[in-house]
Parts: C-alpha cells; sequence; structure tokens
C-alpha cells in the first residue's frame, strides 16, 4: 500500500510553507513551531528556508502529552503565569521582521476532562503576555502562515472507526487534496488560487455592502459593515509589500463587521475546538453587537469562559464567506481543526478584528480604530456557521438587496 505523504509531497509542503506562505526573504530570521512528531517537516522546512536565503532557523517543539500532564497536575497559581522571557523573544522577532511558521495540529480532546478555568486562567495569560507579538502578526506587519500535520491523536478523532494507522493516511490524504502538494507544480497552482480568491473579494470590495442579512435554520442575523471595510482573501501583501498566504489551506473571503452593528442569532454547523476542549451545537444571541445570551449542547461553560475573557470578547472581529460548494467542505469530514473547518464553511470570530481590513487601519491608535467600530480583544476564534441552507443578502449603499448566497453558496 503506498503511505502519504511521499517524499515528494513532504518537499512540496516545506516549499509551499516557505515561498508561499511566509515568502522568505534573503537575511529573514525565520521561527517555526510546531509539534513534536512534525519533526519530518520541520527538517525540510528549515533546509527550504535557507535554501530561499534565510539567516537563521529557530525552531520550538511542543508536546501534547506535555501539555496534559500540566494541566492535570501543576499547581493551581502555574496557570495565571506565562514565561516573560518567551513573550519578549516572540515580540522581538516579530518586530525585526521575522517570518513565523506554525504547524498547527492540536489533539481536539486534550484537555477533556481538566477544570475549564485552568484552561480560561492559562489561555488569558497567555494572550496578555502575547499581545504585542500578536498585534505584530494581526497588523501585517510581518510574515507568517499556519499549516497542518497529520498526528495519530487528530487523525483518530476525525476517524474514530479506523485503526491508528488507517486514520492517518485518511488525514494525510484530505491534506494533501486540500493543499495542492500532490500537483506536479504546488506552487503555481496556488498562485493561480489565490488569484481567483482574488476576483471575489474585488467583486465585493467593488460593492462596498453598508450590511449583510444571513438566513438558515437556527439563524437569524444582521451585520452592518464599516464604511472603508476591505475584504481580504488568499494572498496578501504585509507592510514591507512583500506577498504572503496566513492560512494554508485557504477558501476563504473575510473582512470586519461593524463593532456595534450586529443583531440576531447565528448558530453554529460545526464544533469548535478551543484550547483542546469541544464546543458543539451553539447558539449567539447578538444586540448592538454584544453577545447577550448563548448556549451550546457541549462545552458551554468553556464558552462562557471564552465570552467572559475580556470585553471584546463578546464582540465580532471578523465575517468571512467559503462556499459550501469548495474542496474542504465536499469531504463531507469534520476535521475539529479550525484551520480547515473554517475554510468548509462560512464563518464568523468573536474578538480581535484585524485593522487591515480597513482602510488605513494599520496607520490608527486605539482611538480611531474604536470611533471605526473596529472591536479589540484578547481573543480571535472563529467559528463556523456555513451550510448547504444558509441564505446572505448584501444590502448596498443606496438601500437595495442583493443575494450574495443561496443555498449555501456564491449567488453569482
Amino acid at each position: 500500500m503506498k503511505m502519504y505523504p511521499t517524499k515528494q509531497q513532504l518537499d512540496n509542503y516545506a516549499e509551499l510553507a516557505v515561498k508561499i506562505g511566509v515568502n522568505v526573504q534573503p537575511g529573514q530570521t525565520v521561527v517555526v513551531m510546531a509539534p513534536v512528531t512534525a519533526a519530518d517537516l520541520v527538517r525540510l522546512i528549515t533546509l527550504q528556508a535557507y535554501k530561499s536565503g534565510a539567516h537563521n532557523v529557530y525552531v520550538e517543539y511542543n508536546d501534547d502529552e506535555l501539555t496534559k500532564i500540566k494541566y492535570h497536575h501543576a499547581p493551581e497559581e502555574v496557570f495565571s503565569e506565562y514565561p516573560e522571557w518567551r513573550a519578549k523573544a516572540m515580540e522581538e522577532y516579530a518586530k525585526n521582521g521575522a517570518a513565523f511558521i506554525q504547524i498547527y495540529s492540536p489533539d481536539p480532546d486534550l484537555l477533556d476532562g481538566v477544570d475549564p478555568t485552568r484552561i480560561a486562567t492559562a489561555a488569558k495569560a497567555a494572550a496578555t503576555a502575547l499581545s504585542k507579538y500578536r498585534s505584530y502578526l494581526m497588523g501585517h506587519h510581518t510574515s507568517w502562515t499556519l499549516i497542518s500535520y497529520a498526528t495519530p491523536e487528530w487523525a483518530c478523532k476525525v476517524f474514530p472507526d479506523e485503526s491508528t494507522e488507517s486514520a492517518v493516511q485518511k488525514l494525510w490524504q484530505l491534506i494533501i487534496d486540500a493543499t495542492r502538494i500532490d500537483q506536479e507544480d504546488p506552487v503555481e497552482a496556488w498562485r493561480l488560487h489565490n488569484a481567483k480568491l482574488n476576483e471575489m473579494e474585488t467583486f465585493l470590495n467593488n460593492k462596498a455592502y453598508k450590511q449583510l442579512q444571513y438566513e438558515a435554520p437556527g439563524t437569524s442575523l444582521t451585520i452592518d459593515l464599516p464604511v472603508g471595510h476591505i475584504w481580504l482573501g488568499g494572498a496578501k501583501k504585509n507592510r514591507k509589500g512583500i506577498l504572503v498566504n496566513p492560512n494554508i489551506p485557504t477558501e476563504e473571503v473575510y473582512t470586519l463587521p461593524s463593532k456595534y452593528g450586529v443583531n440576531g442569532t447565528v448558530r453554529s454547523t460545526k464544533p469548535l475546538n478551543n484550547n483542546g476542549v469541544i464546543i458543539d451545537g451553539f447558539s449567539l444571541t447578538f444586540k448592538d453587537g454584544k453577545v447577550v445570551d448563548f448556549s451550546a449542547e457541549q462545552g458551554a461553560e468553556a464558552l462562557q469562559k471564552l465570552l467572559d475573557t475580556d470585553e471584546g470578547a463578546r464582540y465580532l472581529g471578523e465575517v468571512a464567506l467559503v462556499p459550501h460548494d469548495s474542496p474542504i467542505s465536499n469531504s463531507n469530514v469534520i476535521f475539529y481543526n479550525t484551520l480547515f473547518d473554517e475554510n468548509a464553511s462560512c464563518h464568523l470570530a468573536l474578538g480581535q478584528a484585524y485593522p487591515v481590513t480597513i482602510q488605513n487601519g494599520t496607520e490608527m491608535d486605539e482611538q480611531a480604530l474604536e470611533k471605526h467600530g473596529v472591536n479589540k480583544s484578547l481573543i480571535h476564534v472563529d467559528f463556523m456557521i456555513g451550510a448547504a441552507e444558509l441564505s446572505i443578502d448584501g444590502i448596498t449603499q443606496d438601500g437595495r438587496k442583493e443575494a450574495i448566497f443561496r443555498n449555501g453558496n456564491w449567488a453569482f
């Protein structure tokens, strides 16, 4: 039986992360964050980075088993602490223009049974300590990208009825398809894909809708879009003018909502893996932008802790459009990994908005961003709301209603 990924496909993946994901420049520092199980891919990424002229490549591994041990056995006070040295290092790397490649392959059930207060406290401590580092990334001051790697724990969650070996193989096949690393020239394939996404963002930017209206089972929601909002998708230039792909794979075009202009109820359509805890079957009710009520069939306490992170956690920071008839969605697989699930479904995000999604946003101070309806928060958590039954209308500046989505897909 042929095993996946092949050596060529793994080489292609590394090249894609370096050349399309972060577009490493001569003399640039590269920071790679990855699970220990992805060491083979990390080595290839490191090689590709140096071939592209990287000055130095720093690698930081994480181990889910060590994380689990800590959450079950460490003293309570540990979870309100975050290593100051690491926060400063990440901030310095970003400030000095490093490129960040993260291999994101969390175990969806890693922290099942752990006290939600511990998880929420640790997440807030990390978000607070890393806020300056994250501002460099969300403001596109430098290059960053997320990719994934098929780990046994993740694969067995996605394919629970398969043997571990079979589950890993099936998950790799899906990753290979979604990232196009089986094609003769994956880099060129991604350039063509980015061009198609650019067509959709250009169309929406020309429309400049003032409001979006969502209707689906359990969902009836209106979202105002601020004046000067910008739709983005696929490849984009960072502030140094370097073209990068923050997500591989990606099928979305996205912008920001007006902070106080969200009203109605929205229901999730896929589970959300948030810090190793699954939140599923949840609904959020908004009034003047703020979540005023919620329910969840699974993970209600974790959702409560998430919403209570800070004031901005109850407001939206992103609205993203993804057709139901798209490659990842058509696999009919729930990935329990937001990088994949969000690119199979229209989604929204609680928390921080990207300043780059409003005109001159990266030049504004906090007061100006607030005035323009740009939400601020320690969190940015995407959740999926798309399905075959979803309809979305856009309201033009002169009040006309136009179909954007019908039956979960583009209506034009």
